[in-house]
């Protein structure tokens, strides 16, 4: 069994570490950007939310939908269907012994796309970017599944 010595030692393991903080990081950084949107809009989505901006009838037209709220939203709850497949299957990758590049290969390109995907939502960007940016993505993981399966797995 590895110890911890031996994973500080595994360049492919720490890789993985450095490029899953930085994707883990900037999905966190999703749920400030939705507050900061909900609070310069006034738009809420619970009544104790809006109680700071008035009372009864008055309050309840804080109560709505905004797209710009919906988008950073929808960005966030994609970010979580796409990151942690990521995060779990990355880290089965990533001890299975895949050589380095390939590996930085797999982190660089999904980091990269799932930045991408967010400044394409947000922005946002005519279609087809923000498609291309999650296919790219979900292509990473679905690789390193691929990989995962036909070489490290008893099937």
């Amino acid at each position: 069994m590895a110890d911890l010595t031996q994973l500080l030692e595994n360049e492919v393991f720490m890789a993985f570490a450095s490029y899953t903080t930085i994707i883990l990081s900037k999905m966190m950084l999703m749920s400030p950007a939705t507050a900061f949107y909900r609070l310069t809009r006034k738009v809420f989505a619970n009544p104790e939310d809006c109680e700071s901006f008035g009372k009864g009838e008055n309050a309840k037209k804080y109560l709505r939908t905004d797209d710009s709220v919906e988008r950073v939203r929808r960005a966030h709850l994609n970010d979580l269907e796409n990151i942690v497949p990521f995060v779990g299957i990355g880290l089965l990758y990533s001890l299975s012994g895949p050589d380095l590049s390939t590996a930085l290969l797999h982190f660089r390109l999904f980091v990269g796309a799932r930045i991408y995907h967010t400044i394409a939502y947000l922005t946002p960007l005519p279609q087809p970017n923000r498609a291309l940016a999650f296919f790219v993505g979900y292509g990473v993981t679905l690789s390193m599944a691929y990989r995962l399966l036909k070489t490290g797995f008893y099937l």
